[in-house]
């Protein structure tokens, strides 16, 4: 039955947002914090206007969230879950607006169900939390715009273009490449109307706070940008990055959305179809270009996907190749789910990724050891943060009043501002992203507590340094396992050398 007709039983959409959550309320609460999770806490935790290395909403509510639920991880992980059940679910209705029946909601909104990037999305308090809803919200309201004319839809996409820049940047990069597209539609007779404009100043007013601190503060984030195409991100061949875009979507999806680009550009019932296809070349050939991460491709394939399901939908007639196409996207994404949703015990996903043969990627010049880097970067805080605290606790009562632990990154930092004020440590310094705006917070440098580094590098700026312990969690990221120094009596004034700890990447 076509999706504008009634049908009898409930929605696709509702039973696969349903199974969406009960499947990470399994997983949600396995494993630790992730390091961005317990960044986005601190830094909401000093409310402001913008961060370094991201838009206030996400770490406003990574703190909310923490302050409400604490170290019950299933708590704190819940919005996550709620968001990407909504994403599922729009996703199969999606379809139905587009004129999809219930084989292609059920088809579409399974591919989004069990992507391996949409699954892992479901369980971090990442950034990219609200991208792919927010990006097919903008989808959805070019659609309802071509189908009822009514130029008062760009009231609402002014409004979600607002709410998604203030939670993630990358979004600014889809609406360049959907206006692009949109010079292949109908839709530049919008220009003459002042509809389009409304939309844009609502996007403004509510992306200016964001943008004017960012001016204030040198725009560290396009400094941040810079780094990560120079040097941090993978450089990945054409051929590559395509691979991982089939990867992170999940191989099983790859001929949905495959087939969602050709139905946006052969003969499409919506003429504003072919702006999506346009976008998502633009973005690929873009982000190839600069070294992006291969996710930062994802937000946009719910939308083809859906486009793809409507089209398979029409050319496959038979019910068994339907229940065959379903069956298959269920089994594959299941077997492939304990890659990006913890849903394992840690030693039993390494025997399953052994057994399995396979590591992903994440864009990243890391060195990994037993667990891809998502999942050892959910390992090692809480141990590191007691590490730490034994060395100061240690110190003799004169130094530990002087005290403080220098990071190397903001997971460590976070790490002692999250766990190791339990335990009587004072708040970290760092001069990574947001925390060398937050300065030395009145240390001297006199007495540091460090982990890892070169002895050689510490004997040209400290004048005494020593070796207390050392951090040992087996699964976290080999770089986490280091070392504990102590360093007295830093050559020069803390504050004036303070500069040249920045480290934007």
């Amino acid at each position: 039955m076509r999706g504008t007709s009634a049908s009898s039983g409930l929605r696709p959409s509702v039973v696969l947002a349903i199974a969406c959550f009960l499947l990470h309320a399994l997983a949600n609460g396995r494993y630790g914090f992730f390091r961005d999770e317990l960044y986005f806490i601190v830094c909401g935790g000093r409310p402001d206007f913008g961060y370094v290395d991201q838009p206030p909403v996400v770490p406003l509510l990574a703190a909310g969230a923490h302050s409400l639920f604490g170290d019950f991880l299933w708590g704190f992980r819940l919005l996550p879950a709620l968001v990407l059940s909504a994403t599922v679910a729009a996703t199969a209705e999606f379809v139905r607006l587009i004129g999809g029946g219930r084989f292609g909601q059920w088809l579409a909104g399974l591919c989004v169900l069990l992507g391996p990037v949409f699954l892992l999305w479901g369980v971090l308090f990442f950034t990219d939390l609200f991208q792919p809803l927010t990006w097919l919200g903008l989808a959805w309201v070019l659609v309802r715009l071509e189908q009822t004319k009514d130029e008062r839809w760009w009231l609402a996409f002014g409004a979600i273009a607002g709410f998604s820049l203030n939670t993630k940047y990358t979004v600014a990069f889809f609406l360049a490449a959907l206006a692009l597209g949109l010079l292949f539609t109908s839709r530049p007779k919008s220009l003459r109307r002042p509809w389009i404009y409304l939309g844009a100043l609502i996007a403004v007013l509510m992306i200016l706070p964001n943008v004017l601190w960012q001016a204030a503060h040198g725009w560290p984030f396009l400094e941040l940008g810079r780094a990560a195409a120079g040097g941090k991100n993978a450089a990945m061949s054409p051929p590559a990055y395509l691979l991982q875009q089939a990867l992170y979507g999940g191989p099983w999806a790859a001929p949905v959305w495959l087939a969602g680009l050709w139905a946006c550009v052969a003969k499409p019932k919506l003429a504003t179809a072919r702006a999506f296809a346009v976008a998502w070349l633009a973005l690929a050939v873009l982000f190839e270009l600069i070294h992006g991460k291969p996710y930062y491709l994802g937000a946009i394939y719910p939308i083809l996907l859906a486009f793809g399901a409507a089209r398979i939908e029409a050319w496959t007639r038979v019910r068994w190749a339907r229940g065959a196409a379903l069956a298959g996207v269920t089994l594959l994404g299941l077997l492939a789910a304990p890659f990006t949703l913890p849903v394992l015990p840690v030693e039993a996903f390494v025997r399953y990724q052994r057994a399995i043969g396979f590591m992903p990627s994440v864009g990243e010049r890391l060195t990994t050891a037993a667990l891809p880097q998502y999942y050892a970067d959910m390992f090692g805080w809480r141990e590191m943060a007691a590490k730490a605290a034994a060395a100061y606790n240690a110190l003799p009562p004169q130094d530990r009043v002087r005290a403080v632990f220098y990071a190397e990154n903001y997971g460590e930092a976070a790490a002692i501002d999250v766990f190791g004020r339990r335990l009587g440590l004072p708040p970290a310094i760092s001069g990574h992203n947001q925390y060398f705006l937050w300065g030395p917070r009145g240390h001297d440098g006199s007495v540091m507590i460090i982990i890892g580094g070169e002895p050689a590098h510490y004997a040209e700026v400290f004048k005494r340094f020593e070796v207390v312990g050392r951090t040992d969690a087996p699964y976290a990221m080999p770089y986490e396992q280091q070392p504990i120094y102590v360093l007295r009596d830093l050559k020069a004034p803390l504050p004036a050398i303070w500069p040249t700890t920045k480290k934007y990447r």
